[in-house]
């Protein structure tokens, strides 16, 4: 099974979103018309650095936000409220953030493995920078524990996910902070959680990581959890 791959640089949240959905379009429409045939390619894997925005989820409680709109605007930084999944979180500079639009049934997996495949391959790439990540139930995305002390939390999230499906297949994902100025979480409860901290992957390893050659592990990683055995680059995506 092939999976399509393009890394769109750094873009504006609002602006992705739109590929996005122009992507997510086409993929049902291809789910639809294919009536059980067997697919070549499953969709599409994006990468992308946003440039500094708060997103809310669907499900999410807007008092996470702990300023003002307005005070977020002064700061550079933008407000969405998303169709995706999970509470609020932070995308900005040095954050992998990346949106898989699939066709779960052409994979032969539900949402739930689909979930467990994203932090999985967040779990694999970040072992190779000597990281332990780990799950918590009830709390959707990869952790990393530290020992109890006192003021400190004990769990710390490394990568957030949030995803929407429909009729299988995916959009929204995943974000993993590898050089991402931890300054912006302290304006909200990062995805609700106020007895939670975050991380990232250079402040866990205690080293400079380069960021192309983490987001070419997380992908790799991801499209083996898929059983896709070819990453495909996708040259010709656009907004229409």
């Amino acid at each position: 099974m092939k999976v399509g791959y393009k890394d769109l640089g750094v873009m504006p949240y609002r602006e992705c979103w739109r590929l996005q959905q122009q992507l997510f379009e086409e993929r049902l429409s291809q789910h639809r018309s294919a009536k059980g045939g067997a697919a070549e390619s499953c969709g599409t894997i994006l990468t992308v650095e946003h440039t500094p925005v708060y997103t809310l989820g669907k499900s999410g409680d807007a008092t996470n936000l702990l300023v003002a709109r307005d005070y977020l605007q002064q700061l550079g930084a933008e407000f969405v409220e998303s169709d995706r999944g999970g509470d609020i979180t932070f995308h900005g500079k040095g954050q992998i953030v990346c949106y898989p639009i699939l066709d779960l049934d052409a994979i032969g997996i539900g949402l739930r493995r689909y979930i467990e495949a994203l932090e999985e391959a967040i779990i694999r790439t970040i072992a190779t920078y000597g990281i332990k990540g780990c799950r918590l139930s009830g709390a959707t995305g990869v952790w990393v524990e530290h020992p109890a002390a006192e003021g400190s939390a004990r769990f710390e999230k490394i990568c957030a996910i949030g995803v929407r499906a429909s009729h299988s297949v995916t959009m929204h994902g995943l974000a993993l902070n590898v050089a991402t100025d931890l300054k912006w979480f302290q304006m909200i409860n990062p995805c609700g959680f106020v007895d939670k901290g975050v991380t990232t992957i250079e402040r866990e390893c205690g080293r400079k990581v380069d960021l192309a050659e983490c987001r070419q592990r997380l992908v790799e990683r991801l499209a083996e959890e898929l059983g896709c055995d070819e990453v495909v680059a996708e040259e010709s995506l656009g907004i229409e």
